[in-house]
């Protein structure tokens, strides 16, 4: 991404909340939405042009934690460690999945190709343990079985 693209981009998007109350983070929300994560060149550029501190602007991005400072993986796994799941072993789960893919949650393996992330309730507890990835819900996952799946994530070659 080269700066004069970056500049483009956020230019507008300050444009639209310009004076706007709360214009930081609905101008964060929306490069969020657009890269997928905060850039550090977008913080930078968008410092400049609303007149506010680097250093607030990520105060505001590691304060709330739907904010992203590193690229999303290809596949996002969700496990889910709400009362159900986690009674019926998703922490073993989850511990085999940073294992096998040396990652920790809300981290993205090194090549990129999977983000893991923990959550409470994917709405799926008579199923329980649940893992999803890519959008697709894998219930009563076993240890032994995520290699298996995480294997079919992994062998894709699409773009």
């Amino acid at each position: 991404m080269n700066q004069e693209e970056v500049s483009a981009e956020i230019n507008s998007l300050v444009a639209k909340w310009k004076g706007k109350p709360g214009n930081l983070i609905m101008v964060l929300h929306e490069l969020q939405n657009h890269y997928g994560y905060v850039p550090r060149p977008a913080a930078l550029e968008l410092s400049k042009m609303l007149e506010v501190p680097l250093a607030r602007i990520y105060e505001v991005i590691t304060f709330y934690n739907l904010f992203k400072l590193e690229p999303p993986g290809k596949h996002r796994i969700s496990v889910c460690l709400g009362t159900a799941c986690y009674l019926k072993g998703s922490p073993v789960l989850l511990n085999e999945i940073k294992s096998m893919l040396n990652v920790e949650e809300g981290r993205t393996t090194s090549d990129g190709l999977f983000q893991l992330e923990v959550v409470r309730c994917l709405g799926c507890c008579g199923l329980a343990p649940v893992i999803m990835i890519a959008g697709k819900v894998y219930g009563k996952v076993k240890k032994n079985e995520v290699m298996e799946i995480l294997s079919q994530y992994s062998s894709h070659k699409e773009g």
